[in-house]
């Protein structure tokens, strides 16, 4: 899908986009599976595959011999982990992400919308102190939706005429495309995918091409 005209608006992806906090989602899925009885360690290559997907995909794929019941369960106890987690993860922001992101913002109205749990993007804004920045966000835990529903309830909540999605996987590009708007990918993130309307290998190459040249 091309992009026919100048954006009035950029929605970004979290993961793999704008920072890596897989190491802390790491020691979250562990405690909450030891918060559930069971001794099972999670590392960073167990789920770095399966960042941005939706967290029912994540659990079939973790545990697929579980119950739907002992699904919900587990998410509890990872996301009340994570949140325990927070005051003291060390997650890495990309390179120019938080400067170019506030010069973006007085050009484009700025959204954010993740396939994460309820509070994951707000746990985001408050580490990187960009609240002021962020006309608002879609997080699939608010509603449980796919991702491509999500971007449409903000495309139509905000009236959005030329919206792009910002994303690293080939499912970013797939709900895109559902949504019926242009994916710019980030090659360095988590995920692999041909197609795009545009690719940027850094964050900085992005924030240059849509001020100077969009």
């Amino acid at each position: 899908m091309r992009i026919k005209e100048k954006p009035d608006s950029l929605i970004l992806d979290m993961d793999g986009t704008l920072w890596d906090n897989v190491d802390t989602y790491a020691k979250a899925w562990t405690a909450g599976f030891e918060k559930c009885g069971y001794s099972k360690t999670i590392t960073r290559d167990d789920i770095i595959g399966l960042m941005g997907k939706e967290a029912r995909v994540m659990l079939n794929t973790l545990v697929p011999e579980w119950t739907d019941e002992m699904h919900d369960t587990l998410f509890e106890a990872v996301t009340d982990s994570y949140q325990e987690l927070v005051p003291v993860m060390e997650p890495i922001i990309y390179d120019g992400v938080q400067e170019g992101m506030k010069l973006l913002s007085k050009e484009y109205k700025l959204f954010l919308l993740s396939n994460c749990e309820k509070d994951g993007l707000v746990n985001f804004i408050n580490h990187t102190k960009i609240n002021h920045i962020i006309t608002d966000y879609m997080e699939h835990g608010m509603n449980l939706k796919p991702k491509h529903h999500n971007m449409q309830l903000l495309v139509e909540k905000h009236g959005l005429k030329s919206p792009v999605y910002v994303g690293d996987t080939d499912s970013d590009s797939v709900e895109s495309s559902k949504a019926g708007v242009p994916f710019v990918y980030m090659t360095y993130g988590f995920g692999h995918t041909d197609n795009f309307s545009l690719k940027f290998d850094s964050f900085s190459d992005l924030v240059e091409y849509f001020l100077k040249h969009c």
